[in-house]
């Protein structure tokens, strides 16, 4: 039988992005520096992210405050995407029009491919890590992503991605043990920013 050891996914949406999103603004960069001096210390294996500049900004950042020979992967499955488009029936009658309508704005194709990215990186990114030691990898992504993740370590309905919001270079962590269910071990942390450079990305009426 193959051996197993606990994997510790750590997520983290990118940093702010200018309006056009082809580059972080300097309170992004701020950002992600700071999230890269969080994680400095903890043995990473790897530093994956989407392939858009705002993932790819973020993840060049963080990589260069580790200090450490970490391989920095650029992956589809990390990137930006709709996981997965609920049917009205599935969804709460009280809010089923405006997650509807939400999904809705994103084009055809992209929601006809997102589910197949989400299968893969649930396969890529989570569970346990093969072998005898414990693995502790990055993965900087989006939020679509990210509150698909959270909703699949809850074993939570498909749609319930919806809803479930991560702010800019916020960090959730998620540890996978074999034998044992998924265990989110922080959502959404923001410890590691100022005041002033947290909750960007947020929806404003949720924030606190």
């Amino acid at each position: 039988m193959t051996a197993a050891a606990p994997r510790f996914l750590y997520i983290a949406r990118h940093a702010q992005a200018s309006p056009d999103e082809t580059e972080l603004t300097e309170q992004g960069r701020r950002q992600a520096v700071l999230l890269g001096e969080r994680l400095r210390g903890i043995p990473l294996s790897a530093v994956h992210h989407g392939p858009l500049p705002r993932a790819a900004q973020t993840a060049r950042l963080v990589h260069e405050q580790l200090g450490a020979d970490i391989p920095l992967r650029a992956s589809e499955p990390a990137g930006d995407y709709v996981p997965y488009a609920p049917r009205r029936e599935e969804l709460p009658e009280e809010s089923a029009d405006r997650f509807l309508a939400f999904v809705e704005q994103f084009p055809e194709a992209e929601r006809a491919r997102g589910p197949e990215l989400a299968e893969a990186a649930t396969a890529r990114f989570t569970g346990p890590a093969d072998g005898d030691e414990p693995r502790h990898e990055l993965v900087v992504t989006h939020a679509f992503l990210a509150a698909w993740l959270v909703r699949d370590a809850l074993d939570a309905p498909a749609w319930r991605w919806l809803g479930l919001n991560h702010a800019n270079a916020a960090l959730t962590v998620i540890r996978y043990a074999p034998g044992r269910p998924a265990a989110l071990l922080m959502v959404n942390d923001m410890g590691h920013l100022p005041e002033e450079l947290r909750w960007t990305g947020f929806p404003p009426e949720l924030r606190v």
